[in-house]
């Protein structure tokens, strides 16, 4: 586990920090701190040194005084955003010291959400996500790969122990301190039993229109608790979620979004586990298509008043380019998939499957491939 991996988004991180600050969120153990580092040895410097950490008390008297080393280099602030004063502290080292500091900002949670309020840092840093492992930065995929995937997650440290007992017990302990001292920490929040068992109750509902009312009664709370909490939790990146796409050309339903887990080993049914493992990839690319390439990118999901569903949609620049469907089986075409590729003649259409098999094309232009191929395309 010491081994470190090499993570896609790496070099654009090390590009812009040549210009800007970086500011790099990602779920909690995702590998930001290993990054981080290799970006000090790369940068010709000692992590012990460059490396400060909000959780360490040392570290957050360092950072309260504003007592960082002196000299050229490249410093590392870990969770600073925790911290209330963080956007003034941040900026004002940049603007006096920016000439001579490399700075690069690290966090658990969505710092381009928290960095709201206060004086301002546009034009000063570049925002980048990391996400846990794909297929792809495990090497070249094979079928054990994506096996291990499936039922250890993407996780470095549960997929590295290769564990269903560290594993599950690595999950639980992953939760509890997300909602029990970060959400805790971010966020004014009171009712931390109830979004305990909110997190504990959405695995079961992953690949189906979420119903915040449904969810309400359930808890017997207000609706507009709910929907803040599921906020909350998309925020602390334990969460994803996926809008519909379409509109009157495709006679799309306008339901609510499905959402989908980082931490996947908590969905139980294997077809649901499967779609959020692919949906994930694909948030990866997409997230990496925005972050590195400046390109429009989102990930969506199809559904149309006569029940026709589609898993998920790729759209660029607000135009569909690749529709995909999960099986587990390697089955005929989805007729659903066939409808929208009708309708998008343009549109990549796949339909991708857990179990191996030669990468096929239709006569009408749809694919049927593994996920061990598919996955291997991604980053």
């Amino acid at each position: 586990m010491s081994v470190y991996r090499h993570r896609a988004i790496e070099p654009q991180v090390w590009r812009d920090l040549q210009r800007k600050m970086v500011f790099l969120s990602g779920p909690r153990q995702s590998g930001k701190t290993s990054l981080a580092r290799q970006m000090c040895r790369r940068a010709g410097v000692d992590p012990k040194k460059w490396y400060l950490n909000w959780d360490s008390l040392a570290h957050r008297d360092n950072i309260m005084s504003e007592s960082f080393p002196s000299g050229k280099g490249l410093l590392v602030l870990d969770e600073v955003h925790k911290y209330r004063r963080w956007r003034q502290t941040v900026k004002g080292l940049y603007d006096t010291r920016g000439d001579e500091l490399r700075i690069l900002v690290t966090g658990s949670a969505r710092l381009d959400h928290y960095r709201r309020g206060g004086d301002s840092l546009q034009g000063r840093y570049h925002f980048l996500r990391l996400l846990p492992f794909s297929a792809a930065e495990l090497g070249k995929p094979d079928p054990a790969c994506i096996r291990d995937l499936m039922r250890f997650g993407p996780f470095p440290e549960p997929f590295l122990a290769a564990s269903l007992t560290e594993s599950r017990r690595w999950s639980r302990d992953y939760r509890s301190r997300l909602v029990r001292e970060d959400l805790r920490d971010l966020e004014r929040v009171v009712d931390l039993d109830l979004i305990d068992r909110l997190a504990m109750r959405l695995p079961s509902l992953v690949g189906s229109p979420l119903s915040i009312n449904a969810l309400r009664e359930e808890l017997q709370v207000a609706h507009a608790s709910v929907a803040r909490w599921i906020t909350m939790l998309e925020n602390m990146f334990l969460i994803f979620r996926v809008y519909p796409f379409g509109g009157p050309r495709i006679r799309a339903v306008k339901k609510e979004a499905k959402h989908y887990h980082f931490d996947w080993t908590t969905v139980q049914d294997d077809a649901a586990r499967f779609e959020n493992l692919i949906g994930y990839h694909l948030l990866k690319w997409c997230w990496y298509r925005q972050d590195c390439e400046g390109i429009d990118t989102e990930l969506r999901y199809f559904r149309d008043i006569d029940k026709r569903e589609v898993d998920f949609v790729v759209v660029e620049n607000g135009a569909p380019v690749r529709c995909v469907e999960c099986t587990l089986k390697r089955r005929d075409i989805n007729p659903a998939l066939r409808y929208f590729k009708h309708k998008f003649p343009g549109v990549d259409a796949v339909q991708v499957s857990l179990e191996n098999g030669p990468d096929l094309r239709t006569k009408d232009g749809l694919r049927i491939v593994s996920a061990t191929d598919f996955t291997a395309e991604l980053v």
